[in-house]
């Protein structure tokens, strides 16, 4: 008896992380990311001028051409890993709904050129700063010495090591 007691209490634990994982997973789809425009509520694609790829709201996916064909992934492909997303400009594309706005993608390519800016735009919430509240309050001592200085700090460990050794010559 105590055995399918511990049994269903495990069950019961693994059913309800299970549906805790679901529920954390489907809380961020269709959310605009931090760094797409603000002030848009109904859009599902931004095409991003500069690495001619779009971005997918909906599936948090980027969009771009490589090897042949379209492809879906949710990171940029390594050629542009140093692109910054928070300063390069995206068009909200409101007047499409669907799976493939690539196919549009000479219309886009032409009308938003590489460099493109229209309407200044500001991130859905701002870029994250890191580093700063640590380094604001590192209590390490940055003084840079330079060879006067290092020649200095000799003589004071020598003019110690004397004093502690009873005066030059002595040992």
């Amino acid at each position: 008896m105590k055995t399918i007691k511990i049994a269903i209490a495990g069950l019961f634990l693994l059913v309800a992380n299970a549906a805790q994982a679901q529920v954390s997973v489907n809380v961020n789809i269709g959310t605009p990311p931090a760094w797409g425009p603000a002030g848009y509520t109904e859009m599902e694609y931004y095409y991003l001028p500069d690495i001619e790829a779009y971005y997918d709201v909906r599936a948090s996916q980027f969009i771009y051409y490589g090897r042949g064909k379209w492809v879906r992934t949710t990171y940029l492909p390594r050629q542009y890993r140093n692109y910054d997303l928070y300063g390069g400009y995206k068009v909200v594309l409101t007047d499409y709904h669907g799976r493939t706005p690539y196919n549009h993608f000479k219309a886009h390519k032409v009308k938003y050129y590489r460099g493109y800016h229209g309407p200044a735009q500001r991130p859905y919430k701002p870029r994250p700063v890191y580093g700063y509240n640590e380094r604001r309050h590192d209590n390490r001592n940055y003084k840079h010495y330079d060879k006067h200085d290092k020649h200095h700090g000799k003589h004071d460990r020598h003019d110690r090591d004397d004093h502690h050794h009873g005066g030059p010559g002595r040992r």
